[in-house]
């Protein structure tokens, strides 16, 4: 949970004039709930205030992200979780809208996301390959040591800022892990 507040902080050192974040999250999920209560925490340490909406349904998910207007938020924190497809709603509202997205993952900024900060999948994916294999040439899986993929990784979407006119700091884009032209 430690993750969201750096992550709301991260999405605040892009866009250092962030005063409003809208925050879809899966109401029936428990870490999802958790994590709002994460991002709320940082936000009064950020100065953020925060736009919660608890999402019980894919028609409500739709419906809250489609109704959404520009004048409303700065920009949208989407959970990592698909559920009701929170977090393609959020790109389809970010791009209507033409405000920034921030995700937990760099999966969705070849599809128009703004930025991500949290581990990768690829390399969470290269991870699980390794003890996959361990597993297929014989080794019992109770034996196996667990490896935790502790790397985090900072993407943004340079294309994406620039359609939104959006001007990120430079002492910023030196802290990006990856950037996306």
């Amino acid at each position: 949970l430690m993750l969201s507040a750096k992550r709301l902080q991260m999405f605040k050192e892009l866009i250092p004039g962030l005063k409003r974040v809208l925050v879809p999250y899966s109401a029936s999920n428990a870490y999802a709930v958790a994590k709002a209560k994460a991002y709320r925490e940082a936000a009064q340490m950020l100065d953020i205030v925060l736009i919660e909406r608890p999402i019980r349904s894919l028609q409500e998910a739709r419906a809250t992200l489609e109704g959404y207007r520009k004048d409303e938020t700065d920009g949208i924190l989407s959970p990592r979780d698909a559920t009701y497809n929170i977090p393609g709603f959020v790109l389809e509202a970010s791009a209507r809208l033409g405000i920034p997205s921030m995700f937990g993952s760099a999966f969705l900024l070849k599809d128009g996301g703004f930025a991500s900060y949290g581990p990768s999948f690829y390399r969470s994916g290269r991870l699980a390959a390794r003890q996959v294999d361990k597993i297929i040439k014989g080794a019992n899986p109770g034996e196996i040591p667990v490896e935790v993929d502790e790397k985090l990784e900072f993407v943004v979407n340079l294309k994406v800022a620039k359609e939104m006119g959006i001007e990120i700091p430079r002492e910023v884009l030196y802290q990006a892990d990856r950037i996306i032209r």
